[in-house]
């Protein structure tokens, strides 16, 4: 029979007062690092602290400053995603270590579900977070709504059209979107089509709107296949769908670099040359990019920089701090590689 160890008792405020021989109140001073405690007192109270194993209570804290000292990081994707998509890891890691310079915890929250949804709801609702990130939000997203009832200080990365006042941080998809098509129209490719995905939110749909503006005349809907998340195998099944079109198809949009990454399998597959048969462009010049053969042409998303922004903003606003209005949108040059 195994004899399991009593639990080891919380040393306490009391227990550093008794072994450093001054009040309590004096000791709460100097855990909140507060003025008006003398040197020697100040010595023998740390000294007190190490011998007895104090460490404060956050949870009390909490209660009294009524702040958590924490930030809510919210991911609205499957939980898959969450782990293979680089762009999501990136933006944490940015969110993260702006936070954790500003000595707040991050508290990672992924919704892939209507469940997800309501126990992320109650999670907010009970001040367990002073603030969240958002990433993926979709257009009439709930987890909005509640952080719009709730009046807590949030910063999106992205742009659902129904934001309306509440802060983001985001890049114009649209824009990079058409600039990257344009250049593929000048390699002179003919018959450029799209595997578009993640039409469910802001980041997907703008990436169609910018390659339907750079074709203008030249747009056909037909070369346009639609999948739901920015996925390999989503690029892989797009593309297959894509060549069954128009098997003389000559250029191609993929709406991520995972998704471009999924395309050029699919092309190697169906036995066409990239880029001497098909010459195909990414978005996000993510880790997926140098991992094809040829390496991807891409857009850059400054993932950290994104997630970083976002973080800031929100500690912004924890501070009191008058918010920019029109959001905050990172730059986002191409980056010209082999495959186009």
């Amino acid at each position: 029979m195994v004899t399991i160890p009593a639990r080891r008792k919380r040393a306490t405020i009391h227990d550093v007062a008794v072994e450093a021989g001054v009040s309590r109140g004096t000791v709460s001073r100097v855990v909140n690092d507060e003025p008006y405690v003398s040197s020697s007192a100040r010595i023998a109270i740390e000294a007190a602290i190490e011998k007895v194993g104090y460490v404060p209570n956050n949870a009390a804290r909490s209660l009294v400053m009524q702040r958590s000292e924490a930030v809510g990081f919210i991911v609205h994707e499957p939980h898959s995603l969450f782990l293979d998509d680089p762009n999501i890891g990136g933006i944490l890691l940015g969110a993260n270590t702006v936070l954790s310079r500003a000595d707040y915890q991050m508290v990672s929250l992924v919704i892939d579900s209507q469940r997800d949804t309501d126990r992320v709801a109650r999670y907010l609702s009970g001040g367990f977070v002073d603030g969240v990130v958002i990433v993926s939000a979709r257009h009439e997203d709930p987890i909005t709504k509640v952080i719009g009832k709730l009046r807590l200080p949030a910063a999106f990365v992205g742009h659902p059209p129904d934001l309306q006042e509440l802060p983001f941080v985001g890049i114009d998809n649209r824009a990079s979107a058409r600039a990257i098509t344009e250049r593929l129209m000048q390699t002179g490719r003919r018959r450029i089509g799209m595997v578009a995905a993640a039409l469910d939110r802001d980041s997907g749909a703008d990436r169609l709107a910018g390659f339907t503006d750079a074709l203008g005349d030249r747009f056909d809907p037909a070369l346009v296949t639609r999948v739901p998340l920015y996925t390999f195998n989503d690029g892989a099944m797009g593309m297959r769908e894509l060549l069954q079109r128009d098997p003389l198809i000559d250029g191609v949009f993929a709406a991520s670099d995972a998704v471009a990454a999924g395309a050029l399998e699919a092309l190697r597959d169906a036995g066409r040359s990239v880029p001497g048969d098909v010459g195909i462009v990414g978005f996000d010049d993510s880790s997926w990019a140098l991992r094809t053969q040829p390496h991807l042409s891409t857009v850059h998303q400054p993932a950290f920089g994104l997630g970083a922004a976002a973080a800031e903003c929100v500690l912004s606003q924890l501070r009191g701090e008058e918010q920019p209005t029109g959001g905050i949108l990172l730059e986002t040059p191409i980056v010209w590689r082999d495959s186009a």
